[in-house]
């Protein structure tokens, strides 16, 4: 797949893995619509990548993925401006064992909505193009992260409503395939900030730190370079790209359902 002339969505996009999305998403002759809550950080960014690429080529739009009516509009507003949407990475997301709630609600709320409102523009039954989307979802999506159960349910649950999607998508003629990269602890903010956000289970901060030694930390475009690979390769559907410093892998799950 070849993302010259492509429309793309990035939520989450101001910032960390967001931005270095958006950024590979450019490189590869793609345009960008950047969602975010922080409005300065991602007016900003926008600013420096029109200057880099062209006033045309990309749009920022404040958008909380919590609200049925922002996502709506801003997807809306993509639609109109570029055309269309190809791509959706959704990768809007907090670790916050304290506010659990809102975790649920931007982690995997937050996809779902994102993905069933893209859906109204992408779905080839519907008259969209098809495309792909890719979720951002983690290591702790695959194995249990012990000092954050919550981030750990809602990663599990991104992978899970992934692979769903991605079969029903091929079952219903969707033209739509689905995604997800599982990056182990990522140089950003939110990393930088996991052992205050530990609530009830802070006495595992130690624990926390050897499994950050045992696995070493990626650089946020290392992470950006597997969505591309998921983007552009179009066998890749339904897969979970595990990334680590030390290797690269697609999950091999065992399938119960028949």
């Amino acid at each position: 797949m070849s993302l010259d002339g492509k429309v793309a969505v990035v939520t989450g996009a101001a910032l960390g893995i967001g931005k270095a999305m958006t950024e590979i998403l450019l490189q590869n002759g793609a345009k960008v619509a950047l969602l975010d809550v922080n409005e300065t950080a991602g007016k900003s960014l926008c600013e420096a990548l029109m200057k880099q690429y062209g006033q045309e080529k990309t749009l920022f739009l404040s958008c909380d993925i919590q609200s049925e009516e922002q996502t709506k509009a801003a997807l809306k507003k993509t639609s109109e401006v570029f055309g269309g949407i190809d791509i959706l990475c959704n990768n809007a997301g907090i670790l916050n064992e304290n506010t659990w709630e809102k975790t649920v609600s931007i982690n995997l709320m937050g996809v779902i909505r994102s993905t069933y409102l893209a859906l109204e523009h992408m779905n080839k039954l519907n008259g969209g193009r098809g495309g792909v989307i890719v979720n951002t979802a983690s290591m702790a999506g695959l194995g249990p992260l012990p000092s954050c159960p919550v981030y750990t349910a809602t990663k599990h649950g991104v992978v899970g409503f992934t692979r769903a999607m991605a079969a029903a998508s091929s079952a219903s003629g969707y033209g739509i395939r689905v995604n997800a990269v599982c990056p182990s602890f990522v140089q950003t903010e939110l990393f930088a900030n996991i052992l205050d956000k530990l609530g009830q289970f802070s006495h595992l901060a130690d624990a926390t730190k050897g499994m950050v030694e045992k696995f070493g930390t990626l650089s946020v475009s290392q992470v950006a370079e597997c969505l591309l690979e998921l983007v552009t390769d179009e066998t890749k559907n339904g897969e979970a790209l595990v990334v680590t410093p030390q290797m690269k892998k697609y999950m091999t799950f065992v399938n119960t359902i028949q």
